[in-house]
């Protein structure tokens, strides 16, 4: 089954086309501007050096989040695009999964740590099954990091880009409880979401293009502001 899966909840893009277990195509990269001005294009060089069109793919995914507000909204517009003009089914993946996914071969709990702003994380607790594969224990959740580590007491493996801000607070609150994966699977990678999004194919957990939608945990800045002007409009 072939699949196309595309990751814009970081500063990074990232594009992959899978078959089945073989990975066809991977572009990942720093985008210098907003998504909206490469994704598409990124998408069609992919499928051209692959010598494949869209009426190749059998199946689409997408990052969902959490992450940037405007990189998810983006991503996941594109990918209800192509699958409504193309006739595809879509699957959605959460960001934080994906981190996870890409720290396998672990007894160890997994946390992946995205910076959320605000002096909080977004992050999920998951464990990594030989039969399984990923578990995740805990619901995709924003707090403090100081919080989250207080409820740590066991080995774990963190990973993520939010451990170049908050890497030392961990090394000074959980010392030798806590490792970091290596820099190279710190990001996300679309082949992950591809992957992750095939088990999910194959468990027949397809979405409605209609109502697939990112993951934001909070609200964003400009829907607080908006509830703010309306409290104030309220006062007497």
């Amino acid at each position: 089954m072939r699949i196309l899966a595309i990751d814009t909840a970081t500063h990074l893009q990232s594009v992959a086309l899978i078959d089945g277990e073989e990975l066809i195509a991977e572009y990942t990269f720093n985008c210098p501007v907003t998504h909206a001005k490469l994704l598409v294009g990124t998408i069609e060089l992919l499928l051209r050096n692959s010598n494949l069109t869209i009426d190749h793919i059998d199946g689409l995914a997408v990052s969902l989040g959490p992450g940037s507000f405007t990189g998810l909204r983006i991503g996941v517009s594109t990918v209800k695009g192509l699958a409504l003009a193309s006739a595809k089914s879509v699957v959605g993946v959460p960001t934080l999964d994906a981190l996870a996914f890409n720290v396998p071969f672990t007894r160890n709990l997994i946390c992946p740590i995205i910076d959320a702003k605000k002096g909080e994380v977004y992050t999920a607790l998951y464990r990594m099954d030989e039969i399984k594969g990923l578990i995740k224990m805990t619901e995709n959740l924003v707090m403090d990091p100081r919080v989250l580590l207080e409820t740590i007491h066991e080995p774990v493996i963190f990973t993520g880009e939010g451990i170049k801000i908050y890497g030392m607070l961990i090394n000074k609150t959980l010392g030798k409880l806590a490792t970091f994966a290596p820099v190279q699977v710190r990001t996300v990678h679309a082949a992950s979401v591809a992957y992750l999004g095939l088990s999910k194919f194959k468990q027949c957990i397809i979405q409605d293009v209609a109502s697939l939608a990112p993951i934001y945990i909070r609200p964003s800045e400009a829907e607080i502001k908006w509830r703010e002007r309306e409290l104030l409009t309220k006062v007497p």
